[in-house]
């Protein structure tokens, strides 16, 4: 695997033009080096906690808990019937306590805690921990676990996440490698979006016999704490914590502004994907000469502005019409 393309200090401006906008990951060494709770760390990962409860509201947040047996891979179950993990309600504080606590265990449960809200769970946190890369207004989740893996999976936004204590692998592929990562299920998913079928760790090639063509375009780095990533959106990225107590925040951003693009995927699924293959090709110019293509926005210009009604400029009057279409073509 190739390494990722990394920079050192830059500003907000310089990374959105020119680094953000070439749609490739990119490793921020150290943007977080001052942070105090990376600080903290420095001393231990008990300073941490002590330092992460300062803001712990006691609010409970979803966490998996697998079985030693699963070596910390959080996934499906063998017969793809369910996971093989568990969910409970913990807070924050008490489940780094027991991370703590289960520190030395040669053998110890997954344990993991995704996606809690800071300023739900943390209240101050966020404003004592800036992250000047992201969009303001942008609100920062942490993640908080053991030595645990998460499958190859994408956002369907932007993604700056930071690591604050331990240190993680990504491991992350280009959307052009999705038809050689055997995607899972699109609509019972582990937690929000598809994911690999692969076992990075130890792909089975008789199961998955075009893998290798995916990790020929695969990269891959270590962050240590006060590192940071940058993910584009659609970019998969398996993510390994490779201490026993690891802390993460990330930073989600450009959402797209009309909806989920996955919602339109699954509509033409059903629309479109089993009709007669002449039919379906006659669909592909469709969609390329208003969606895909470069002047897709430039479809109506043959007709006056008052004429080009859904397929016109960019409005929120158009995205009105769009929505009530939708609905009524759903209906």
């Amino acid at each position: 695997m190739s390494p990722v393309r990394e920079i050192g200090a830059v500003d907000a401006e310089t990374f959105a033009r020119d680094h953000a906008e070439t749609y490739e990951p990119v490793v921020l060494r150290g943007i977080a080096a001052d942070w105090p709770l990376v600080a903290a760390g420095r001393k231990g990962a008990e300073t941490a906690a002590d330092y992460l409860a300062q803001f712990d509201h006691g609010q409970a947040t979803h966490v998996m808990r697998a079985p030693p047996e699963v070596g910390g891979r959080l996934f499906y179950d063998d017969a793809m019937r369910g996971f093989n993990f568990k969910v409970e309600r913990r807070a924050l504080t008490p489940l780094m306590a027991e991370l703590l606590a289960l520190a030395d265990d040669p053998a110890p449960p997954g344990v993991y805690a995704g996606s809690a809200p800071v300023a739900q769970h943390l209240p101050g946190f966020a404003e004592a921990h800036a992250m000047p890369l992201a969009p303001g207004g942008t609100s920062p989740r942490i993640w908080v676990g053991n030595a645990t893996r998460v499958a190859p999976h994408y956002d369907v936004s932007d993604n700056i996440a930071v690591v604050a204590l331990g240190r993680r692998r990504f491991t992350l592929f280009p959307p052009a490698a999705t038809p050689d990562l055997y995607v899972g299920p699109l609509d019972i998913t582990i937690a929000g979006q598809p994911v690999s079928m692969v076992d990075t760790a130890a792909p089975d090639l008789d199961r998955f016999p075009r893998y290798p063509a995916a990790l020929a375009m695969a990269s891959s780095v270590v962050l240590e704490p006060g590192d940071a990533i940058y993910v584009p959106t659609l970019w998969w990225h398996g993510v390994e914590a490779l201490d026993p107590v690891n802390i993460l925040v990330n930073y989600w951003y450009n959402q797209p502004p009309s909806g989920s693009p996955f919602a339109a995927l699954m509509h033409a699924m059903l629309a479109i994907r089993d009709l007669p293959s002449g039919q379906r090709d006659a669909w592909a110019t469709w969609f390329d000469h208003y969606v895909f293509c470069d002047d897709a926005a430039a479809s109506a210009d043959h007709l006056p502005p008052h004429a080009r009604g859904v397929a016109g400029a960019a409005s929120d009057s158009r995205t009105q019409a769009l929505r009530a279409f939708v609905l009524r073509a759903l209906g």
